[in-house]
C-alpha cells in the first residue's frame, strides 16, 4: 500500500467558503483527506461528497479539555474548523478517509479533528460515518457552515494504492 498526492490547495488572500476536489480518479483504494484551516467567523466543518449534502449519517465522540459527549448526524457535519476567537494564527486539522471510495458500495469514512488553542477549551472530535450512495466518489468539498476560510487554510487529498 502506498500514499499518491492527487492535490494540494491552499486558499488566498481573499478567503474562500470551502475546499474542493474534481475528477478524482477511480484507480486507488482508499482516499485520505488532511485539512489545516481556520474560518473567519463560525466553526461547524462540513462535507461534500459528489456534490451532495445528503445521506449521511455519523456518530461523534466529542473532547472540549472539559467535559466529553457523544452525538449523532445526518447532515455531513465533520467537526469544527478553528474559529475567529482561537488563538490568533492557529489552524485546526483534521483527517478524514475514505475506505473504498471507488466502490459500488456505500461510502464509510472515519474522521480524526482537533482545533488548537492556547486556552483550556479546544476540541477534539472522533467520528465515524456512512454516505449512503453507491456511486464512486469524484468530488469531496470541505466547506464552512458560515465565513470563509481564511488565508492559508490548506488541504491535501491522497489516493491508497494498493501497490
Amino acid at each position: 500500500m502506498g500514499y499518491e498526492l492527487i492535490e494540494t490547495v491552499e486558499v488566498g488572500s481573499g478567503g474562500a467558503s470551502s475546499i474542493e476536489f474534481t475528477s478524482i480518479p477511480d484507480d486507488g483504494v482508499d482516499l485520505v483527506l488532511v485539512v489545516s484551516a481556520r474560518n473567519a467567523s463560525g466553526n461547524d466543518a462540513f462535507l461534500k461528497i459528489n456534490g451532495a449534502t445528503t445521506n449521511f449519517t455519523s456518530k461523534h465522540l466529542n473532547g472540549t479539555g472539559s467535559v466529553v459527549s457523544s452525538f449523532s448526524r445526518t447532515d455531513g457535519f465533520i467537526g469544527h474548523f478553528n474559529p475567529a476567537g482561537s488563538t490568533a494564527n492557529t489552524f485546526g486539522s483534521m483527517r478524514i478517509l475514505f475506505s473504498n471510495y471507488a466502490s459500488a458500495t456505500n461510502k464509510s469514512f472515519s474522521i480524526d479533528s482537533v482545533t488548537e488553542n492556547n486556552a483550556t477549551l479546544a476540541n477534539i472530535f472522533l467520528t465515524a460515518g456512512l454516505w449512503s450512495n453507491t456511486a464512486a466518489i469524484t468530488s469531496v468539498t470541505a466547506l464552512a457552515a458560515s465565513g470563509n476560510l481564511v488565508e492559508y487554510s490548506t488541504a491535501s487529498l491522497y489516493k491508497i494504492t494498493a501497490d
